[in-house]
């Protein structure tokens, strides 16, 4: 059986000594900020408003994350398009997910590996698989033309 794309609520699970549901009322997006809390044993607030900035998701290695604006980056999730900062503490932020997104997470099953699983959103300004905008220039076969010289 292939290992679905991770989703925050399939990443950022309580600890083993706690029942597996203990987080079930909590919204994707905040379970990190509850992960984060367990892990570093001290109090992780997530953000009291939203902001303006919008993040596109993505997915790293299987992963849906998006990456926020100081460097740091987490699993997030469709069922909740929002990203708060667990690092610089910036708001939330709305999320931009593919229109289908159990179309990319099938396509993404085709790939046996895993870890070498990435998808970028075709309109997000980082994705360094960006289609080129505008053509090359056409092919001259004309060595004369391509030396500068002039054609009789």
């Amino acid at each position: 059986m292939p290992i679905p794309v991770l989703r925050a609520e399939t990443f950022y699970l309580p600890p083993a000594r706690e029942p597996a549901d203990v987080w079930a009322d909590v919204p994707a997006a905040e379970l990190v900020f509850r992960w984060m809390e367990h892990r570093m044993q001290r109090r992780v607030l997530p953000p009291t408003e939203d902001v303006d900035d919008v993040y596109f998701a993505r997915i790293n290695q299987n992963r849906w994350i998006a990456d926020c604006i100081c460097g740091s980056a987490q699993v997030i999730s469709p069922t909740d398009p929002r990203y708060g900062c667990t690092e610089c503490g910036y708001g939330w932020c709305a999320l931009v997910f593919p229109e289908d997104v159990p179309a990319v997470e099938a396509e993404m099953l085709l790939e046996p590996k895993p870890h070498l699983r990435n998808w970028w959103h075709p309109g997000d300004p980082n994705n360094p698989y960006q289609p080129p905008t505008e053509p090359p220039p056409p092919f001259d076969p004309d060595p004369k033309v391509a030396l500068g010289e002039a054609a009789e």
